[in-house]
């Protein structure tokens, strides 16, 4: 199951692999692997986790944050509320204080030395935090084998990921440190921790972290709160735009007790996260409107863009269109220049008009389209091409004509063809001495 370059897994990691994929229905063993490991092969935090992104809720495990925040414990205002333990009342209990001190003192005295010489041997392994999540996971697993599963509901992520929530969420975030060796933690766990009372308004009331301080994990935590004694539970939240511890319970506290004095600590600081909260509404509703505004100025500078291109395109249109016409006004004067060039050409290359008394002369009478009549003499030996450059040299001729005769009625050749390269002359074309053509008109055409 498991890829070559990893290490073999157990039969219980195994199964709950199995167990896990069943759960999920993901196809992928490597996913549900590396989900397993984020979460220390426990299902029950993975399954949670999925089921919350189903749903969009903040997960169980997040990621480490890239800066973890800072806790403020300098806060001149901070609750501290110190238990100590009961003193023996009568004989009795007088003669067994005196009777244990020495051995109890005498247990004591050579833990400590003997904590404090093997600080010399080999440094302290809880000073490296290398897996804060595996620690803090690692503790539930152990307090809920000794202690049984009813319990406040634990954070499962590191310490840094806890105070990221609260702050994200502005909620109250209780801390509570977990010393193995205190001979008052068995009790605190037993008779005020995992009553009904507590685990009802932890859960409902704020985020629970908690870890022991034989985990480095717990260790640097422990290190950074400085407690005095055991159990220890500190109240941390956003105060004055920073994670402020405001509220400290040290000692075996009961239930009850631990109850008021949390409310008290709550009560006390609610104004700041009710003062945060409106902040941070204002902020959502300032960056709503300021969205707003820019969406709406986004939208008007592109209805001003369009209206822009728009306006663009219809001066390019017109300036195209105006161009086009210009272009036109100036190839119809070029049309009619070069016409004319070409008429002022024909008029000077036609033959002289031959003497009324030639006796090889024709007599031609044009009516032209405008109805003017044109009059002129030509030979009978000139080509039908005389006559159309003579009718083409006047002005009042139109652009494209042909000359027809009147009856019988046909066409002239008079201009040269691929079949006739030269046109006839006036002779071959059957002409008399005295003639009426027609000038037809073929510009439309």
């Amino acid at each position: 199951m498991a890829a070559p370059d990893e290490p073999e897994l157990s039969q219980a990691q195994n199964e709950k692999l199995i167990h896990f994929q069943d759960l999920t229905g993901w196809e992928s063993i490597d996913q549900c692997r590396r989900t397993l490991e984020q979460h220390n092969w426990n299902i029950e935090a993975a399954v949670q986790d999925r089921i919350n992104e189903e749903e969009g809720v903040p997960r169980v495990f997040n990621p480490q944050p890239s800066r973890p925040l800072e806790v403020n414990t300098t806060d001149h205002r901070v609750y501290s509320y110190i238990v100590s333990r009961p003193q023996p009342r009568g004989l009795l209990g007088w003669s067994y204080y005196l009777i244990m001190l020495p051995f109890r003192f005498t247990y004591y005295t050579l833990l400590d030395i003997f904590r404090f010489a093997l600080r010399f041997v080999r440094p302290n392994p809880r000073g490296r935090v290398t897996d804060p999540v595996g620690d803090v996971v690692s503790f539930i697993h152990s307090f809920e084998e000794k202690y049984g599963r009813s319990h406040p509901v634990f954070y499962q992520g590191a310490y840094s990921q806890a105070l990221n929530d609260a702050k994200r969420e502005l909620r109250y975030l209780l801390v509570y440190l977990h010393g193995d060796d205190h001979q008052d933690t068995d009790e605190f766990c037993r008779s005020t921790l995992c009553t009904e009372e507590v685990v009802t308004f932890v859960n409902t009331r704020m985020l629970f972290w908690a870890c022991s301080t034989s985990k480095p994990e717990g260790y640097r935590v422990s290190q950074a709160l400085r407690e005095n004694t055991y159990p220890f539970l500190a109240m941390i939240m956003l105060k004055d735009r920073k994670m402020t511890v405001v509220g400290r319970l040290e000692g075996l506290i009961q239930p009850g007790d631990f109850v008021s004095q949390l409310t008290f600590i709550m009560d006390a600081n609610e104004t700041y996260l009710t003062s945060e909260r409106l902040e941070r509404e204002e902020r959502s509703q300032t960056q709503a409107l300021r969205e707003q505004q820019d969406m709406a100025y986004r939208i008007s500078l592109l209805a001003d863009q369009e209206k822009d291109r728009k306006k663009r395109e219809e001066e390019e249109q017109r300036r195209q269109e105006e161009e086009k016409v210009r272009q036109c006004v100036l190839a119809e004067e070029r049309r009619r220049r070069t016409l004319e060039e070409e008429k002022e050409r024909k008029s000077e290359c036609l033959p002289p008009e031959p003497l009324a008394d030639d006796p090889e002369s024709v007599k031609i009478v044009f009516k032209l389209p405008n109805d003017t009549r044109v009059e002129r003499r030509f030979l009978f030996g000139q080509s039908l091409t005389v006559i159309y450059d003579f009718l083409f040299s006047l002005k009042e001729s139109p652009e494209k004509f042909q000359i027809v005769t009147n009856f019988p009625r046909r066409v002239l050749p008079c201009l040269p063809t691929e079949e006739q390269p030269n046109p006839p002359t006036l002779k071959e074309a059957g002409l008399s001495r005295s003639e009426v053509l027609f000038v037809q008109d073929l510009t439309d055409d």
